[in-house]
């Protein structure tokens, strides 16, 4: 019989600026396979660590489940740079009826407090960002995904671009559903793929894209899902890690969609102009068309 949770630790707060406490449970949307957050019992656990994200309605939510998640008199750390949500740590918590001793410590603030008996505005905090429907596109969505709060211009981009596709596909870093839902418009389509890091985007795409063809995955594609002998793949992938500019991670997008389709099987991709992708489709791909620009994006087709 396993041990009751007693603590829980939020996203990769450095372990030098904030001790993670002993059998905490990751429960990050950003760590596939992690306990929900939100599944945690309320006033269950004794301590928590929350390296605390940069957008204020994502960060007041996850500071509000994870103090209704304390016991009274559990002690939460939370942390965060001081330039993406830091310097506003101290007031948010406070604005929860917390006492807070802070520090600041490599560019972070580190907040530390007690869970009170009755904290404040727990609710309206979770309920803000919470699942919800946008009001810009309609769609299920929730703060803290890509492109939460209004259409993405690139994927827009390619969704005019794409023609009809068929067979078996793939959805790569697909967020709460706007590409696969044009794709899912072709009959042709057998299965579609819809793969996020974030659990959060896994689960609005569900809500989003009601079709017995659509599989999801939540996974780093880095790593899995294990897919192959694809017909099709389509993308906008990710160039930020951690809220860093990393283009060698939208390279590695690239590479395992490569490694996914069959051969002729094709990829399509929507990018920024400035990142430089077309060194990687020329090594992984036969022949590679560029098929459109515009504000800002390129769109690509390659072909194995």
């Amino acid at each position: 019989m396993s041990e009751p949770v007693t603590a829980c630790v939020y996203g990769a707060p450095p372990a030098a600026l904030a001790a993670w406490p002993v059998g905490a449970q990751q429960v990050s949307p950003l760590v596939p396979g992690a306990q929900p957050l939100e599944a945690l019992v309320p006033a269950s656990l004794t301590a928590a660590v929350v390296a605390a994200p940069p957008g204020t309605l994502e960060r007041r939510y996850a500071l509000a489940l994870t103090l209704r998640a304390l016991k009274p008199g559990g002690v939460l750390t939370a942390l965060a740079p001081k330039e993406k949500g830091g310097s506003r740590l101290r007031k948010e918590l406070e604005a929860f009826g917390c006492k807070v001793e802070e520090q600041g410590r490599q560019h972070q603030r580190i907040c530390h407090t007690i869970r009170p008996e009755a904290p404040l505005g727990l609710e309206a905090a979770i309920a803000a960002g919470g699942p919800q429907r946008g009001e810009t596109h309609g769609l299920w969505t929730q703060p803290g995904v890509f492109s939460w709060d209004r259409d993405d211009a690139g994927s827009q981009l390619l969704i005019a671009a794409l023609p009809a596709l068929s067979g078996q596909g793939a959805d790569l870093g697909c967020g709460i559903g706007v590409l696969a839902r044009a794709v899912l418009a072709s009959p042709k389509v057998a299965r579609l793929h819809l793969v996020d890091l974030d659990r959060r985007a896994v689960e609005a795409a569900r809500r989003n894209v009601e079709d017995p063809r659509a599989v999801f995955d939540w996974a780093d594609v880095r790593s899995g899902p294990a897919l192959a002998g694809l017909d099709f793949v389509v993308m906008n992938p990710p160039f930020h890690d951690s809220g860093v500019e990393d283009k060698a991670l939208g390279q590695a997008f690239i590479r395992r969609a490569h490694q996914m389709l069959r051969a002729g099987g094709t990829l399509w991709l929507v990018a920024n102009r400035h990142l430089p992708y077309e060194a990687v489709l020329g090594e992984q791909f036969a022949r590679v068309t560029p098929k459109g620009e515009g504000r800002g994006f390129k769109i690509y087709e390659a072909r194995t």
